[in-house]
């Protein structure tokens, strides 16, 4: 072998080791550019952008089916929008523009555990709307009983769908066993909000308030009240392990970190303008953050808290999702 190849193999083996020892050449990043009314699809090793998807008007959120197949949109439309997209991820195209019909402004989504319905809110006319992905039609809706159902999270097992209803200063609860709703009333403001991933703990950010509130999901009883280590929280994530819980605080230009356990802010790391979307790493070894102003997406090393690197996409991207090799 040569000097140059030698220094080749070398440097690109440093590359894959510097960017994510955990992403597979074929992993990608997807990224929604909501002013563009574009997705972004970006190698997770390279960091550079590949396809570029047109959606409709002004998409915000994104979520991977389980099988990777496919990537859901939805065209929020400045909350008058009326579809979802569908992007087959093998072809990376557009394939698909599904009717939400009567319903408006489709915000937060999700795909169930088999891959059979997508859930997405529809913020404008306060419902949960279920799709069958088989047809690509609405199979059920939801009526959440309180104005501005903005963000959506789900059970790890799907037994239920937590929404924030961010002006109707409440959660409501969709117990998808017993197809009942209930309403929590909350802070002011809820908007950013996950699951434990022993689907114990529902977090949801006031973004009024500037804390966060922490529920049993056995009985949706608040069991504990936290600052939010910033200012207007507007999403957060749990790690994948559960241990700390990572809070955008978009009007201080930085992310929290919280341990998960004690309840208490470890570290704030600046990463831009108005951070807003949050993405784990499978593997925990990076995140992702979306700076929606400065136009591109942070990554943050968790083992350091600081900044690692950058990607550079598209137009205020927003929403961001994890698509893993097929077949991996």
């Amino acid at each position: 072998m040569t000097t140059l190849q030698n220094w080749m193999s070398t440097s690109a083996l440093v590359l894959a080791l510097t960017l994510g020892a955990g992403a597979q050449a074929q992993d990608r990043l997807v990224v929604v550019n909501k002013a563009a009314n574009t997705v972004s699809l970006v190698d997770a090793v390279t960091l550079e952008e590949g396809a570029v998807i047109p959606t409709q008007p002004n998409p915000h959120e994104v979520h991977v089916s389980p099988d990777a197949r496919f990537a859901y949109v939805s065209d929020y439309g400045g909350s008058y929008g009326d579809s979802l997209t569908v992007i087959d991820l093998e072809t990376d195209s557009a394939i698909a523009t599904w009717s939400l019909g009567e319903y408006r402004g489709p915000h937060g989504i999700w795909t169930s555990n088999d891959g059979a319905h997508v859930w997405v809110t529809a913020e404008r006319t306060n419902r949960i709307v279920e799709f069958d992905t088989a047809t690509g039609v609405i199979s059920r809706s939801w009526d959440t009983g309180r104005p501005g159902s903005h963000q959506l999270a789900v059970a790890p097992d799907n037994s239920a769908i937590y929404v924030a209803n961010l002006s109707g200063q409440s959660i409501t609860v969709i117990d998808l066993v017993r197809d009942e709703v209930s309403i929590i009333e909350s802070g002011n403001g809820p908007e950013a909000i996950d699951v434990s991933p022993d689907g114990s703990e529902l977090w949801v950010g006031m973004r009024q308030d500037n804390e966060i509130r922490v529920y049993s999901t056995e009985d949706m009883t608040e069991i504990a009240r936290l600052p939010s280590g910033g200012e207007l929280p507007i999403r957060l994530k749990f790690t994948p392990d559960g241990a700390q819980v990572y809070v955008s605080n978009a009007a201080s230009n930085a992310v929290a970190v919280i341990d998960a356990e004690r309840r208490q802010t470890i570290g704030s790391v600046g990463v831009g303008a108005v951070p807003v979307g949050i993405l784990m790493q499978p593997d925990g070894s990076r995140v992702f953050v979306a700076n929606t102003q400065d136009d591109f997406v942070t990554i943050i090393d968790p083992e350091s808290l600081t900044v690692s690197g950058r990607v550079v996409a598209g137009d205020e991207p927003d929403g961001l999702a994890w698509a893993p090799a097929r077949g991996e």
